[in-house]
């Protein structure tokens, strides 16, 4: 699979480059595996070692310039027109090429609101800087952050492939633990019952397993971002869980909601159910407004009023981020217009991107009522990934 990704996300990427009026595209970096680009996946099938250049172009040349012993593993993927190799360094092959292909625009990977296109560390931007300097090229350099924005949103048929499979692993897995779900059971007994489940197929969790999957029962929890506690599931709790699964390097986030009836209920209590079909409204008419050009922040308005006209704080995040290789992944967000989440808000969105929707609201003495679905921009709108929790799941 990497190799067919390599050679879709560098042909995509001189699509976007000629889309946006960008010469070329420069990723410079070293020692991938201490501190490597978070896009390096895109260009080469491992890690690299000495100071490392990939460049595409907008004409359509690819090049990679890189230290000898990591030639070999680039040139076999077949997606460059030329793989060089160094042995004392990248200084004179690295101008030569530019002076070559003298381009106006030189993107490279910085970003001051956008994690996931903001690679290019301080040292290595000094180092390009200076190299670029010495041949009067310094002054072309600028943020790639639409360049990389594009290629991560825009899922390639191989993107949406993995992803599918890691959301039906998930789905799985959920049908599983509501077996294993009883009154007396820790937070992390059910976290460790969906661990192994996880062993047993090979793969690894989303993020990092120790709030993966974080798992919530009863009133008063830290609600999200937090290891599993020895907490006990009791009668009358709501108990919802976030959790997620990597296939083939790409990931699913999702969140379901159980209820546990209490010994002298046969029926979820009303208040309960309200905010549960609460939830699923929020999702469903978030979902149908989405459609390329709409901008994020219009999305999580929907979701955000429906919560608050049904009697219920606002939720203290974003309705909906990207996941791709990273169960948070990509720049434009489903927010709101607050300082921490920046410009993110304000991109619209584009087919191919792949969102969550996580609403949440809390019913007082019962718990945390939150669901987090997966779905995809395309051409008219928005369709779910994963299949959709319509009904409270209940456990006797």
């Amino acid at each position: 699979m990497q190799t067919t990704l390599i050679k879709e996300k560098t042909s995509q990427a001189v699509k976007i480059l000629q889309e946006f009026g960008v010469d070329c595209w420069l990723t410079f970096t070293r020692e991938s595996e201490i501190c490597g680009d978070p896009n390096l996946v895109f260009l080469a099938p491992g890690h690299v070692t000495w100071p490392s250049a990939f460049i595409i172009s907008a004409d359509g040349r690819k090049k990679a310039i890189v230290g000898l012993y990591d030639k070999k593993a680039i040139e076999d993927v077949g997606a460059y027109d030329s793989v060089e190799g160094f042995i004392t360094g990248i200084k004179q092959p690295l101008q030569d090429y530019l002076q070559e292909l003298n381009p106006a625009q030189i993107a490279i990977n910085f970003s001051r609101t956008s994690e996931i296109c903001d690679g290019l560390t301080h040292g290595l931007y000094l180092t390009l800087y200076d190299l670029l300097k010495e041949i009067g090229l310094e002054g072309r350099l600028m943020s790639a952050e639409k360049i990389i924005s594009a290629l991560r949103e825009r899922k390639s048929p191989v993107e949406i492939q993995a992803i599918k499979k890691a959301i039906t692993i998930t789905e799985e897995i959920f049908e599983l633990v509501k077996t294993f779900i009883a009154v007396g059971k820790t937070e992390k007994q059910i976290a460790d019952f969906m661990l192994a489940e996880v062993r047993k197929r090979g793969l690894t969790t989303a993020w990092s397993q120790s709030t993966c999957p974080a798992v919530f029962t009863g009133p008063d929890t830290a609600q999200a971002h937090y290891s599993p506690t020895d907490r006990k599931v009791e009668p009358g709790h709501i108990l919802n869980m976030d959790f997620g699964v990597k296939v083939d390097g790409y990931c699913s986030d999702m969140q379901r909601t159980f209820y546990v009836l209490a010994p002298e209920e046969t029926l979820v209590p009303d208040e309960v159910k309200k905010g549960f079909a609460t939830i699923v409204r929020a999702i469903e008419e978030a979902r149908k407004i989405m459609k390329p050009g709409i901008q994020g922040l219009e999305v999580d308005a929907v979701a955000r009023k429906i919560v608050t006209d049904s009697g219920y704080q606002e939720f203290p995040h974003a309705l909906g981020h990207q996941v791709g290789r990273f169960a948070h992944d990509g720049t434009a967000l489903l927010g709101p217009a607050w300082e921490k989440y920046a410009e993110k808000p304000f991109q619209k969105l584009e087919m191919g991107m792949v969102f969550t929707l996580e609403p949440r609201l809390t019913v007082p003495g019962r718990g945390v009522v939150t669901i987090e679905e997966m779905v995809v921009v395309t051409e008219h709108g928005a369709e779910f990934l994963s299949h959709p929790q319509k009904e409270l799941i209940v456990i006797s």
